[in-house]
């Protein structure tokens, strides 16, 4: 048996955000995906594409790279009246409400950044984690503490994501 690595820990740390991602749309109406609890709660729709979006954007650029957003055109596919490089952060009632998008479209996406995620975690090696990717907090930020920034992140939202499915009204 190998010794698991560090990067090991990681990549079962974002296959657990898609796989807990995969099961949250599945059934719903795009009704349901844009229902706000209480009228103002997040709704599962912006949700996911926020955890995508800050995963996609946060990957992006820690590995020098377009994001999937752009490069792959999910932009155009999601045709939301949002800047290009929106994520999500800071949204207002009126910004989440914007976010619309079938479980589909959601899922495609998420897929698309978890295939870029894998494939940039599986070139790295263990003395690459200790890399200083922001050096305006004290301690600076590595490369291991942001990905595992993002998937605390992402997991906080898929949770989110959960609950808000457990108290949709009925169907």
């Amino acid at each position: 048996m190998s010794d698991v690595t560090a990067v090991d820990v990681l990549l079962d740390g974002f296959a657990r955000v898609r796989e807990s991602v995969e099961r949250v749309p599945e059934g719903l109406t795009p009704q349901q995906l844009t229902h706000r609890v209480g009228g103002t709660g997040n709704p599962i729709a912006w949700l996911l594409w926020h955890l995508t979006r800050v995963q996609d954007d946060h990957v992006a650029e820690v590995a020098g790279t377009e994001q999937v957003w752009t490069a792959d055109g999910w932009a155009g596919r999601f045709d939301l009246p949002l800047p290009t490089g929106d994520t999500g952060y800071g949204h207002g009632g009126e910004q989440v409400a914007a976010v619309t998008a079938s479980a589909d479209l959601l899922l495609g996406y998420h897929r698309a950044v978890h295939d870029r995620t894998t494939a940039y975690l599986g070139g790295l090696g263990a003395g690459d984690l200790s890399r200083v990717v922001d050096d305006s907090w004290d301690p600076p930020v590595t490369l291991a503490v942001r990905l595992l920034s993002v998937i605390e992140d992402d997991l906080q939202h898929v949770g989110q994501a959960a609950f808000v499915r457990g108290v949709l009204p009925e169907r």
